[in-house]
């Protein structure tokens, strides 16, 4: 191998172990929020504000973006929990955008590479596509197909695999002689989904009286082998610690971790992908490569014809080169000094939400046409707030061209805020995955 060609697998290398380092933290956060956000997020609650789509419900989702994660995958899972909590789909459409554009880490990285011109773009760019997602995906959707994606998220809810889902509170069971009195000796469970093994019952010190003997488990769905359980004095303490247990932080903290692991096994690959491809790109095309791509100001087309090519050159360029939201305003500084117009950078920053892995992850978590359907409103959103951005900045002159741009591969390296949230999250998310492996796998889930 000649000493050029090892340069380039190097700094292939160094650009993607940087880029790693500086999405790590925000990703981390992001899938770890999501996993608590769906397990203690009481259904009412979303139901509450986000069960119809109005001004109030988008303005409630808008919030609730900007204080959650920056990571588009993170935010994908996120807005996938909110639809499991009966969110509808426009309100869901606009958190994920609105979680992805108009945060605050967000808007300081885009100060720093471009200017203040690119920040106002930005937030208005962000308002303008939460209002258009949450009509296009209110009026348009069919309904057929919206029916199809939440019968693909229900059949894919790991609560339904597990033995918590019995429906047996058995925590207030009480043993006195007063309370029971119960013959059950003929008792069968045919049609009983808890698969509860009572044959071996000894009731030596009980007061009930209760005989369980011939309880039979034909059908069993959960997995409870209670054939050795003993109905002594102490049952009622055998009985009553998983319902004290399942109000406790721990129990807490290690069901929402089932949740994470089984997000990163879904979607890790896809996150892989796009954090290598973005490294390459990144890496490999020079800042004048990207000038290819552009339409010179000199071919004479329409400004609104020029304005349409752009907005959908970003977005194109968006869909095969994005790593994170953040991460993603490098690769738009070299787009807008590449030659690409206002509305074409806005466009291509707000893209991020319909990059080839991110495709998958949509796939995957609401199933193939659903996913068309999707994307296809998510493009015309985002087409539609680019035109818009553009004629807006250009009618009143606010598009500058002496915006300053810094070395794409940022070395995230070094004592700064970056490295302090690593150190942190680093360890957490192992410590957090590896809970949740370990909890999955001992309800049978193991992914």
């Amino acid at each position: 191998m000649e000493s050029g060609d090892s340069n380039i697998i190097i700094h292939v290398i160094s650009v993607l172990f940087n880029m790693s380092w500086q999405i790590f933290w925000p990703l981390a956060f992001g899938l770890i929020l999501s996993s608590f956000i769906r397990h203690l997020l009481p259904v009412d609650t979303v139901v509450k504000h986000l069960g119809k789509t109005d001004v109030k419900s988008l303005t409630f989702t808008m919030i609730l973006g900007m204080v959650s994660s920056s990571c588009s995958y993170a935010a994908a899972s996120l807005s996938h929990t909110l639809l499991a909590k009966k969110a509808t789909l426009a309100n869901a459409m606009a958190f994920l955008v609105s979680s992805t554009n108009l945060i605050v880490e967000m808007f300081i990285v885009l100060v720093a590479l471009m200017g203040w011109t690119f920040l106002w773009g930005e937030v208005i760019g962000g308002l303008i596509l939460i209002a258009t997602v949450g009509f296009l995906f209110s009026r348009f959707y069919p309904k057929e197909v919206e029916q199809e994606l939440r019968q693909h998220i229900e059949s894919a809810e790991p609560a339904k695999h597990a033995h918590s889902d019995c429906g047996m509170d058995m925590s207030n069971m009480k043993h006195e002689t007063s309370d029971c009195g119960m013959d059950m000796s003929s008792m069968k469970s045919e049609t009983s989904d808890c698969g509860m093994d009572m044959s071996n019952m000894k009731s030596e010190t009980s007061d009930c009286g209760m005989d369980m003997s011939n309880m039979k488990h034909e059908i069993s769905d959960c997995g409870m082998d209670m054939s050795n359980m003993k109905h002594d004095h102490s049952m009622h303490h055998h009985m009553d610690m998983p319902a004290q247990e399942e109000t406790g932080l721990m129990s807490k903290i290690t069901k929402s971790a089932g949740f994470f692991q089984m997000d990163l096994a879904m979607i890790g690959k896809e996150i892989l992908i796009g954090v290598v491809v973005s490294s390459i790109l990144i890496a490999l095309v020079p800042q004048e490569g990207w000038k290819a791509l552009f339409i010179s100001n000199d071919v004479g087309l329409p400004t609104w014809l020029h304005s349409l090519l752009d907005v959908i050159i970003g977005i194109f360029v968006a869909m095969i080169a994005y790593v994170c939201s953040v991460g993603n305003l490098i690769l738009a500084a070299a787009l807008w000094h590449g030659g690409i117009s206002f509305g074409g950078v806005i466009g291509f920053i707000l893209a991020d939400v319909l990059t080839i892995p991110m495709m998958g992850v949509y796939k995957k978590y609401y199933g193939k046409r659903p996913t068309k359907w999707m994307v296809g409103l998510l493009f015309l959103s985002i087409l539609f707030t680019g035109l818009c951005v553009d004629a807006i900045f250009n009618g009143f002159g606010w598009v500058s061209t002496d915006q300053t741009v810094r070395t794409l591969n940022q070395s995230g390296f070094g004592m700064n805020m970056t490295t302090v949230m690593n150190l942190i999250f680093i360890p957490l998310s192992i410590w957090y995955y590896r809970l949740g492996k370990k909890a999955n796998a001992g309800m049978g889930m193991s992914m």
